[in-house]
């Protein structure tokens, strides 16, 4: 009998230690810091969607000295958090990024400016400084001027172009007409700082018809050969989605959950919350699969610009519905 239950013992922890090792370590890079902005995610690790799908997902938070598709490239994660502009010109460049996942179906892109400017209409723009952020980011602002017909080398018949570092200060401190802003982040943060709504102007990307994709999943191409990981990407995008779903039903509580990941402690409740609530309408109604003609309206602004364009062909192969397919199943 003792022999029995040494011998049950045994193999009840050889099939625990198989189980453990049987986990799918994948590794996902994020676009910027913890923030509301990558709550599914979050959520999805602290409810335990990921270990449902038999999953061991490590999130690495981003910054603004971290260049997802440069990770993705170098190996340093599996599949990475991007705005569609910045890997289409990675892939023209070389690097053969696809889009396997869509979860966020609208643009929450704006540039925001001071009333006080003048400035009603895009075409006040001219002899105007704009912050603008970098690092990617650039790529949706560059093809909107380019479309507007309007340099961005600075002058009387142009604007000023401001690096800008991811906060307001440029704004508050008037070293610039109009700043770059995200309907869930930045603008919030102008209108803490003192300003009210009154007193700004804003433009969003996707009113002004140049709304590029954002916040979609990328893998590198070859990868997507192996069956094994696209069963694996497939698990870990059907997770994530139940972190979205359960996010957008509970925006408090998911908000806390980010806050719970936020190492720095340098975010607040109330912005979390905040966040939360503008993030959601963004997700709302996806299932994470790529809109193709929200994709064609990206590639078709990124094209455009003159001489200059942020794309100059038409990509092939820059996305796949395989893995969200294999996700639905």
């Amino acid at each position: 009998m003792r022999k029995f239950l040494i011998a049950a013992a045994g193999a009840a922890a050889l099939m625990l230690g198989a189980a453990s090792a049987e986990a799918e370590n994948v590794t996902l890079q994020l676009k910027w810091v913890t923030q509301a902005q990558f709550a599914g995610y979050y959520v999805a690790q602290a409810k335990g969607f990921y270990k449902d799908e038999g999953l061991d997902v490590t999130i690495k938070p981003g910054g603004p000295d971290i260049n997802p598709q440069q990770v993705l490239a170098g190996g340093g994660a599996d599949v990475v958090i991007d705005w569609m502009p910045s890997a289409l010109a990675t892939r023209e460049k070389g690097s053969p990024v696809v889009n396997i996942a869509q979860p966020f179906k609208r643009s929450g892109m704006m540039l925001t400016c001071r009333a006080d400017t003048g400035i009603k209409s895009p075409a006040d723009f001219r002899g105007k400084t704009l912050g603008v952020w970098f690092f990617g980011n650039e790529y949706p602002f560059l093809s909107w001027m380019s479309t507007l017909g309007i340099p961005t080398t600075g002058g009387a018949d142009g604007v000023t172009v401001v690096k800008q570092g991811f906060n307001v200060d440029p704004l508050i401190q008037k070293q610039a007409d109009c700043i770059s802003t995200m309907t869930y982040n930045e603008y919030w943060q102008v209108i803490d700082a003192g300003f009210k709504p009154e007193d700004l102007v804003v433009f969003k990307y996707e009113d002004q018809g140049v709304a590029t994709l954002e916040d979609g999943l990328y893998v590198m191409e070859d990868k997507l050969k192996d069956p094994a990981f696209v069963d694996t990407m497939a698990k870990f995008v059907k997770a994530s989605m139940k972190g979205w779903e359960w996010a957008r039903a509970n925006p408090e509580e998911a908000a806390k959950i980010v806050l719970e990941n936020d190492a720095t402690g340098a975010q607040t409740e109330a912005h979390q919350v905040r966040m939360m609530g503008e993030i959601n309408k963004l997700t709302e109604g996806s299932d994470g699969t790529l809109d193709e003609a929200a994709y064609q309206r990206t590639v078709d602004t990124l094209m455009k610009g003159g001489s200059d364009p942020v794309i100059t062909k038409t990509p092939e192969g820059a996305f796949t519905h395989v893995v969200t397919d294999k996700a639905k199943m």
